[in-house]
């Protein structure tokens, strides 16, 4: 294949790039935290991104279609047929994106918890009173936000918000668009996070982008449940009352917060524990060691 693939977009992980009907998505082995891209990189982090993200495609597409083709660089152009390339790539279909991240919360942590222990509510959704931090939620919740470009911050919105912003790109179509994103956002995080269970590993917190092909449907589009876009506990020692350990880049963060003069610095075993961390989840989600 000779097509000659023109840069797209580059965002605070992956590298996007035209390739006629279709994308070729690269995840990096850059780190983001608190929307600001970290000065080191992380070897392989890429790989298990992209690798991780085909596992759980595979596993809902009866739910949703995905924009997923393949993430075999035989199948991409010739730039792409290189070492820096293969295992990082994934070959995608065209969508126009929608402009919110669908955000979706089984247990309270994080933004959430710091919110419901000011007046017992995330993102204007009540909670029943008594919970504890990490506590697991009676139901899943859908706090979506909108997409914030790079060194931005993300802003929290209701449902309605979603709707008005829907209808405002896509006259008469808002409403509809705004429920099969909320419904199919609840939908993936409870079958994902069932099977995650199982193996070990609670999902407490996600984020799904949605976008619509060529014909108007709605598809599952960028990245799907990594350790980037997920908080992941070890199911073993959880623990509500308390932060739990996890498998995501909350460790990273959490050494940013304990290291402020780090100036977005991290060192070598922060970065060694980060990636041992990453392969880890990757292994008991898919049954299967890491490798590029």
């Amino acid at each position: 294949m000779s097509t000659v693939c023109k840069p797209m977009k580059e965002g605070k992980v992956r590298e996007v790039y035209d390739n006629g009907d279709s994308i070729v998505m690269v995840a990096t082995d850059r780190i983001s935290a608190f929307d600001v891209i970290l000065k080191n990189k992380v070897k392989d982090k890429g790989a298990i991104l992209t690798q991780m993200s085909k596992f759980w495609f595979e596993f809902t597409k009866d739910i949703i279609p995905n924009h997923m083709i393949s993430t075999d660089v035989k199948d991409m152009p010739d730039y792409f047929q290189k070492p820096e390339y293969d295992g990082n790539s994934m070959l995608c279909k065209k969508l126009t994106m929608l402009p919110i991240e669908c955000i979706v919360r089984g247990y309270i942590t994080g933004s959430g918890w710091e919110s419901y222990k000011k007046d017992n509510s995330v993102c204007g959704i009540k909670l029943p009173e008594g919970l504890v931090e990490s506590d697991k939620l009676p139901e899943p919740i859908y706090t979506p936000t909108t997409k914030a470009e790079i060194g931005d911050h993300d802003e929290h919105i209701t449902f309605e918000d979603s709707v008005e912003i829907l209808e405002k790109q896509f006259p008469g179509k808002g409403k509809e668009y705004a429920t099969t994103i909320r419904d199919c956002t609840i939908a993936l995080y409870k079958k994902c996070a069932d099977y995650a269970l199982s193996h070990g590993i609670i999902i407490a917190d996600t984020k799904f982008e949605f976008g619509l092909d060529e014909d108007g449907n709605v598809v599952l589009g960028d990245e799907m449940l990594t350790p980037d876009s997920s908080r992941f506990w070890p199911k073993d020692g959880y623990k509500p009352g308390q932060g739990q350990p996890s498998f995501d880049k909350q460790f990273v963060r959490d050494w940013l917060k304990a290291n402020p003069e780090s100036d977005y610095l991290l060192p070598d075993d922060v970065i060694e524990k980060t990636i041992e961390k990453y392969k880890e989840a990757f292994s008991l989600l898919t049954g299967k060691p890491f490798t590029r």
